[in-house]
């Protein structure tokens, strides 16, 4: 069976549609859906037009990617189309959290739509996270102190701009900067940007272009890969860190009975 004949039994199968029900939507006899599923004979262009339209999904998608592995999560809107989004689904239709790697970090840029890239990356399963879309990505540099080099930050997509909450953390994939991690503003509509904010108040905050942002990822967690050292952990060092952050500090006091 090739691709094409595959991908559209799926697409149907995904919809629980018959045969006949699918030859109806797109105006065709059933026979000639078997015959396509069956690799009998080639879908001609107007009938990939017309199932292009039907499912919403580019053509290109529908001819160049398996997509026998992708459920109804694995695909985006976009405007008035889907596309594939390379998440991974195991058996049990579970989430499987794919791990981006340091060295491949800078490979994600050309990599993050391509579920073949998608597909070659580290997975781990992190049972208590919360429903969504998650990926695990490397963090480098101080800029989000006290998040140290080489930990990780594990992100549930977001879908939408609207949905940022304005102060919280994000991984934002970005077209000329790169894949980072720092606190987001939503400056949408007025001026079509996010302003990104690094904890540590050496670096400035910049703002990106809206249609320079590629993806969006909420922070859930995040895993440390080394030990902290002692002076990191002594309280003077973390009402520096807060004192950094302009977080004010009450000292109080009080009984309890």
């Amino acid at each position: 069976m090739n691709l094409i004949a595959k991908n559209i039994r799926h697409l149907r199968q995904l919809k629980n549609l018959t045969q006949e029900q699918l030859a109806e939507g797109l105006d065709v006899s059933r026979s000639r859906i078997g015959s396509y599923e069956e690799s009998r004979s080639e879908p001609s262009i107007d009938f990939l037009i017309n199932l292009s339209a039907f499912f919403k999904l580019p053509i290109d998608i529908l001819v160049k990617n398996d997509l026998t592995h992708a459920q109804d999560t694995s695909f985006i809107e976009i405007g008035n189309q889907r596309v594939l989004f390379p998440i991974v689904v195991d058996s049990d239709d579970s989430d499987i959290i794919e791990v981006v790697p340091v060295k491949a970090s800078a490979g994600y840029l050309l990599g993050y739509d391509d579920p073949e890239y998608i597909e070659h990356l580290e997975k781990i399963k992190l049972p208590f996270l919360p429903t969504g879309k998650h990926r695990a990505f490397p963090i480098k540099g101080d800029s989000m102190l006290p998040m140290k080099d080489g930990s990780y930050v594990v992100a549930r997509y977001i879908e939408r701009i609207e949905d940022i909450k304005n102060g919280s953390t994000y991984i934002v994939v970005t077209l000329n900067n790169g894949l980072v991690y720092k606190r987001v503003q939503n400056l949408m509509p007025e001026e079509k940007a996010l302003c990104l904010i690094s904890d540590n108040k050496e670096y400035e905050p910049f703002k990106v272009p809206i249609n320079e942002v590629l993806e969006l990822w909420e922070f859930t967690c995040s895993i440390n890969t080394q030990e902290y050292d002692e002076h990191e952990l002594k309280i003077s060092s973390i009402a520096k860190m807060f004192n950094d952050l302009k977080v004010e500090l009450r000292s109080f006091s009080g009984k309890f009975s």
